[in-house]
């Protein structure tokens, strides 16, 4: 089976960085999704987990969190996300050697699951600053620079996205499932970069993670679009029990 969850936050060594002050579903998070995991997950499945791992800013810092990560069952594959300043973009190749094994990090690499390729990268959407009309709760408009500062995020991860795709067809592979830690589209469109990628390539899936509470659940795709299957899953969201996403 594979399996995908995003979101731990993960705090050991960063207990007053605690997820608990943003309501009852982040109590005891961590044990949770660990107890979700381990009835879910067996020793011959793969685990992506989208993103948003570990508050620590470094590998020391880490080591607690990527440890109890790597005692998961089954194969844990890796995807950075916003907040995973211990992992420099430019040296996963070096993160992989650290781990050994025991943890798989997905940025400008694939791993295979059955006749698939596991492809994906950080991602990015616009988030504001959003001018609101405070009477009807309308948008009604946006912080350009900070829209026109995206654009150039999006396109470096596009570009990573595409490095993963061409490096999984490289090896053969035509079936591909896409997994990105942001939104693939912001609240402000229907499509993006990455929904195109997603079907010029024909993946069957767009996995995401990244948004948090009921009112942004459903900031972007869910469900089936232009052909593609999207799903959240963010921790909060699925209340720390791991989506099957392939049998």
């Amino acid at each position: 089976m594979l399996y995908a969850l995003g979101d731990l936050h993960l705090s050991f060594s960063n207990p007053e960085k605690s997820q608990e002050r943003f309501g009852k579903v982040w109590k005891d998070h961590e044990w949770k999704a660990k107890k979700n995991i381990e009835r879910l997950v067996k020793p011959e499945d793969t685990l992506v987990l989208t993103g948003d791992h570990s508050w620590g800013n470094n590998l020391d810092q880490c080591h607690k969190d990527l440890d109890f990560i790597a005692d998961f069952p089954g194969r844990k594959i890796l995807l950075r996300g916003n907040h995973d300043h211990f992992w420099d973009a430019g040296k996963t190749r070096k993160l992989n050697e650290w781990a050994d094994g025991r943890l798989l990090f997905l940025q400008n690499n694939f791993y295979p699951y059955k006749d698939y390729a596991l492809v994906g990268t950080k991602g990015f959407c616009f988030e504001g600053p959003f001018y609101v009309n405070t009477i009807n709760g309308m948008i009604t408009g946006y912080d350009r620079a900070a829209y026109e500062h995206s654009l150039v995020l999006i396109e470096r991860e596009r570009k990573r996205l595409c490095v993963s795709i061409e490096a999984a067809r490289a090896a053969g592979f035509s079936k591909f499932i896409i997994f990105l830690h942001y939104p693939p589209t912001s609240i402000l469109e229907n499509d993006s970069v990455f929904t195109r990628i997603a079907e010029e390539i024909g993946a069957e899936q767009v996995i995401y993670s990244h948004s948090h509470g009921k009112e942004r659940f459903h900031d972007s795709i869910q469900g089936s679009y232009h052909g593609v299957k999207y799903s959240l899953v963010s921790g909060d969201y699925l209340n720390f029990r791991p989506k099957k996403v392939l049998g």
